[in-house]
């Protein structure tokens, strides 16, 4: 296994940093066992909520079973909603372009480094939620780490020494079928086990070493990014030799297909609705994290006067957090729901055909314990939304109208920044009073919204939100013809 600790794109690391990394590595193994010798055999399984992708999930079984037509792997984990949402969209647009998506989610799996990574995630969501709570711990302690402590080189020779602890899964997956990873841990860990046709599709908008997998092609989605991982800027306290020319792609939004082949007439119908004086379609979600209780319970008090006047209807996807739908009950008294799809996936579907020729009002409740059903929910409304009220992280780049909740996590910042310079976004508001002026100005000021829907038109004729075809191109090997 060729080392990627000691030297990060020809950068030495520190001795000390090295010897720290090897102790990680050496923590892990005592904690949870040793399995490298394991020979882990692979067979797949259908995914239910993704088989209009023909999408399979890899599963450890007792024999080895053939794999699929033009298989593309999407390697993942799953930390809060992001790096799945992200991988539905390497797989949508996989599946558009003749490939079978093959699901591979390291932290699923009772192994070693299935079992690291399970580990690190708890820390990171609980850490995430503290920070929400406690604005010490969040200035001092959660912000300077995911902005600045994440960005250091030197981060990265810890996640690539205990990402070696993870190849026993790919002991019998062949080397040469393409693989995109959303997260660096699938990145590393194929790079370690000697897969060729690497990509490693990077999120958000700041660059951190976090995000470095040596051996891949980096997919970043924004040009501020570009340069910023080109340069390894900021990464260490000395100017740092840049990545080579063939490690680093721009490549646009990462995008479904399936809510692109339609975005003309999608946002078609948004100008309908806006002009003819239709409820404002808005649609909140909570991510898989759970953090962010309070800014959400504000905007959803604010927006209740608008719903009962049938200016708003409000559309929310609680994930799979069932708990949060309660607690908001509890604190808001005058909030009475149209309809709730709890768990009622397949009923959800058909409601959300419906939205293309209906003009529902009232309050839409969605939450599925299922991963995949709570965060295609969001992939279905979209569509059939006008404003989307996130945080700046993955969805900051999709292609509907947003406002910008408060960052959880400082990496989160530049996502709203991008948008707002783009248009088809609202700079972030972090503060209640701020959210609930832009919530006004958005539903009382129709320019506004109209502005983000020309602005995502024209984004789309210049190919923005084309950064999943082309990492599935990037993985492949396939070359645009000129």
């Amino acid at each position: 296994m060729e080392d990627k600790t000691s030297v990060i794109f020809g950068n030495p690391i520190p001795k000390k940093v090295v010897k720290k990394a090897n102790k990680s590595k050496k923590k892990f193994l005592r904690k949870f066992g040793d399995d490298s010798n394991k020979d882990y055999k692979i067979g797949f399984e259908s995914i239910k909520t993704l088989d209009f992708m023909d999408a399979s999930n890899i599963v450890f079984k007792n024999a080895n079973e053939s794999w699929p037509e033009k298989p593309l792997i999407v390697g993942n984990i799953r930390m809060g909603f992001g790096h799945y949402r992200i991988s539905m969209a390497m797989a949508s647009c996989a599946k558009a372009l003749g490939f079978t998506p093959v699901w591979l989610d390291l932290a699923s799996f009772d192994q070693t480094g299935s079992k690291m990574i399970r580990y690190q995630n708890n820390l990171y969501s609980l850490g995430s939620r503290i920070s929400q709570r406690n604005k010490l711990f969040n200035k001092f302690v959660w912000e300077p780490l995911n902005s600045e402590g994440f960005k250091k080189i030197t981060y990265n020779a810890g996640d690539q020494k205990n990402s070696e602890l993870l190849t026993p899964i790919f002991r019998n997956i062949p080397k040469d079928i393409p693989y995109i990873a959303t997260h660096a841990w699938p990145s590393q860990a194929a790079i370690h086990a000697g897969m060729t046709h690497v990509v490693n599709a990077i999120p958000d908008n700041w660059p951190m070493a976090l995000h470095l997998s040596e051996g891949a092609i980096h997919a970043v989605q924004t040009p501020f990014t570009y340069l910023g991982y080109k340069m390894l800027s900021g990464f260490d306290k000395k100017p740092l030799k840049p990545m080579p020319d063939d490690s680093i792609k721009m490549t646009g939004c990462y995008i479904d297909h399936e809510l692109l082949v339609n975005l003309e007439e999608d946002n078609l119908k948004r100008l309908e609705r806006i002009e003819s004086g239709k409820p404002l379609r808005i649609l909140m979600t909570v991510g898989g994290a759970g953090a962010g209780f309070e800014l959400f319970l504000n905007m959803v008090k604010h927006l209740v006067p608008y719903i009962n006047q049938k200016k708003v209807t409000l559309f929310i996807n609680f994930g799979d957090h069932e708990n949060v739908y309660y607690e908001m009950l509890k604190k808001i008294k005058n909030i009475e729901s149209t309809k709730n799809y709890f768990n009622q996936y397949e009923s959800f579907k058909v409601f959300a055909k419906t939205l293309r020729t209906s003009d529902p009002t009232g309050v839409y409740c969605i939450c599925n314990d299922n991963i995949f059903e709570a965060v295609y929910s969001t992939n279905l409304l979209m569509p059939e939304a006008d404003l989307l009220v996130t945080k700046p992280s993955e969805l900051a780049y999709y292609p509907i109208p947003k406002v910008f909740m408060r960052h959880i996590g400082g990496h989160e910042v530049y996502g709203a920044i991008y948008s707002s310079q783009m248009g088809d976004g609202t700079f972030e508001c972090p503060e209640k009073a701020q959210m609930n002026q832009m919530l006004d100005s958005l539903i009382s000021d129709k320019s506004l919204l109209k502005h983000m829907i020309n602005r995502i038109n024209t984004l789309k004729k210049e190919g923005y939100y084309n950064g999943a075809y082309e990492c599935v191109k990037l993985a492949a090997g396939i070359k645009d013809e000129k």
